[in-house]
């Protein structure tokens, strides 16, 4: 199999800081640049699983690059090159708290929280009688905090307010560049044979300025329906054929993990891994509409570093 890049632990000239995430590994360089490395860990309900997932990372920052590149006319965004297949690098800003996610459609996790009988999410009404997989009459803002560790949380915009994470001018920013970037997403999606079912947006401040920060549209942080045979498909009641990470998240469920204390994950098989592998290479030929081309393997971690030193050492 592959080689699957699921740590790094480089020393670049100038660098203060190293942050993990639970995907990203992402270094600070004189509190002036990040340098974001998409690795091929995965994770699911919080927990980054065992086995990381060859070409995942170069899957997700290629996709996200290719976003970045086609919404700087919505919002300025971090992005200043990608030196690599599974690196971009930014400028370095300080995030808000809060993650900005927006809903087309009542599915995944807002579902699961519809059939408990809730009719409130994240301080948005949702109207009575609805079915999974149905669209909702407008997209929904859902925001979450934002947790170092552990699990994010629904929170509303009052809350949000309340509590100081955000200021209302600044909310009203975050809340139309959401909108208007969701928006972007689902006519590019839809060109492609797509439905951008739902997603999330990260932003960060340098000065007064607001930026987009991390990923976008990737199927870590979104959600895809086909859009051929959508409407039959939700006429019979019958699941979407999706492509998101929500097929990890099922393949978890069904095997008794989600996350809870006393859980194990299941046993990921090569085989299981390799599929998985190829639903990511899938969404990336869907939504591009471009062929993926791995990058050389052999040795990623070392190319990985060249690349960037070249870099930092060009500008």
């Amino acid at each position: 199999m592959t080689n699957a890049i699921i740590k790094t632990d480089f020393n670049f000239p100038k660098q203060k800081s190293v942050y993990k995430g639970k995907v990203r590994d992402v270094y600070n360089i004189d509190d002036q640049l990040l340098v974001m490395v998409a690795s091929d860990r995965i994770s699911a309900f919080d927990v980054v699983l065992p086995r990381g997932i060859p070409y995942k990372g170069q899957v997700l920052n290629q996709i996200a690059e290719k976003f970045l590149d086609a919404t700087s006319d919505i919002c300025p965004n971090w992005k200043l090159a990608s030196p690599d297949p599974m690196v971009t690098v930014g400028h370095y800003c300080n995030p808000f708290p809060v993650e900005m996610i927006i809903r087309g459609y009542l599915t995944g996790s807002s579902w699961r929280t519809y059939k408990k009988g809730i009719r409130e999410i994240c301080g948005v009404l949702v109207p009575d009688g609805m079915r999974e997989h149905q669209r909702f009459p407008e997209p929904i803002v859902t925001p979450t905090t934002k947790a170092t560790e552990g699990h994010d949380e629904d929170i509303s915009k009052e809350e949000i307010l309340a509590q100081g994470l955000v200021s209302e001018e600044d909310y009203k920013i975050l809340e139309k560049y959401t909108r208007e970037l969701f928006q972007r997403g689902i006519e590019m999606a839809a060109e492609k044979g797509l439905i951008l079912v739902d997603t999330k947006y990260e932003f960060g401040k340098v000065g007064d300025k607001i930026y987009l920060i991390d990923e976008i549209h990737t199927p870590d942080s979104s959600r895809y329906f086909y859009l051929n045979g959508y409407e039959e498909r939700f006429a019979k009641g019958e699941n979407q054929k999706q492509l998101s990470k929500e097929f990890v998240r099922e393949w978890l469920m069904e095997n008794g993990f989600q996350g809870q204390e006393g859980q194990e994950v299941p046993e990921m098989t090569d085989d299981y891994v390799i599929s998985v592998s190829e639903r990511y290479i899938e969404l990336y030929e869907q939504i591009t509409g471009e062929k993926f081309i791995k990058a050389d393997s052999e040795d990623a971690l070392k190319r990985v570093e060249k690349n960037i030193n070249v870099y930092l050492l060009s500008i």
